[in-house]
């Protein structure tokens, strides 16, 4: 067995069986952003995908960069459909879904993004219905974004139930990561965001980083930023994306994966910050994101 299938399977066998008499689950809604290109978005989200799966969660990657969507490349393998051909009626929502390692559903946006805004009433009441059965079965949704501010990524922002913002510490990135925040929050000051320090060179690096935003935001925005932890800059995460299998996996022993996984157990163990006045379902999330009433 190689490595990377030995990998695979202790993660498979580590992740916690499921509740049987859990309630029916009603998935959040995030979408994870950044404020440039560059900062690791996409690699943070898969493995954090992972990390909560691992934990027993049921998670989905939407791939909703529309420029440079990549999150198949990062796992290697090779996506046929995307929404594109969910919206041309040529698929259902549950056809076009693929699977990573651990069977770890993404759904590739692609094109498709952009046509959503098309769609007629017709065609919406039609989508909703494939997210809701979809969504009932899932504990989160994960939209990873392009960078920057373009429509389709303001939509995602404002439509989810949380935005967690990835930066790094340079200058540049902290400098556009707030941007990103102080536009989407002047205009819609009831999204709430996280912050997710990557390539931390150590816990006080990325503590600098984070107070940068937290404190410019508290005092110029008034807004209370929380902060879900950092990742720290290690050569197992460039290794991961040659070899196209997430860190999480290929090096589950990382400094990275470590990170990974202690970020994913607290953002599972605690509520979503400000989430329960904005959760609206399925519904209010399609609505949200095409701007309609």
């Amino acid at each position: 067995m190689s490595d990377q299938a030995e990998a695979l399977r202790q993660l498979a066998t580590s992740q916690a069986p499921a509740d049987m008499t859990a309630v029916p689950r009603s998935a959040r809604f995030i979408t994870v952003c950044s404020g440039k290109g560059g900062v690791g978005k996409s690699n943070f989200t898969l493995n954090f995908a992972l990390a909560l799966q691992q934990l027993g969660k049921k998670v989905l990657i939407f791939d909703a960069d529309l420029g440079m969507a990549n999150i198949d490349v990062l796992m290697g393998v090779s996506s046929r459909y995307n929404v594109y051909h969910v919206l041309r009626q040529e698929k259902s929502l549950a056809e076009v879904i693929h699977h990573g390692p651990y069977g770890l559903p993404f759904i590739a946006g692609g094109s498709g993004i952009a046509d959503m805004f098309a769609m007629t009433d017709k065609d919406v009441s039609r989508f909703i219905q494939q997210m809701e059965a979809l969504a009932s079965d899932l504990d989160y949704i994960l939209f990873d974004t392009g960078a920057g501010l373009s429509r389709e990524n303001i939509n995602f922002i404002t439509a989810a139930d949380q935005c967690l913002v990835v930066t790094t510490p340079e200058p540049t990135s902290v400098t556009d990561a707030y941007a990103l925040i102080k536009v989407v929050h002047n205009n819609h000051p009831e999204v709430p965001f996280t912050l997710m320090i990557n390539r931390a060179g150590d816990a006080q690096e990325a503590q600098e980083t984070s107070s940068k935003i937290i404190l410019t935001a508290k005092r110029f925005l008034q807004l209370d930023i929380s902060l879900l932890g950092y990742v720290r800059d290690d050569q197992s995460v460039s290794r991961s994306v040659k070899r196209q299998v997430p860190f999480l996996v290929g090096y589950p022993k990382s400094e990275a994966s470590r990170d990974i996984e202690r970020l994913a157990a607290n953002y599972a163990a605690v509520p979503f910050k400000g989430s329960d006045a904005v959760h609206k379902g399925v519904k209010g999330f399609v609505q949200r994101f095409l701007k309609r009433k």
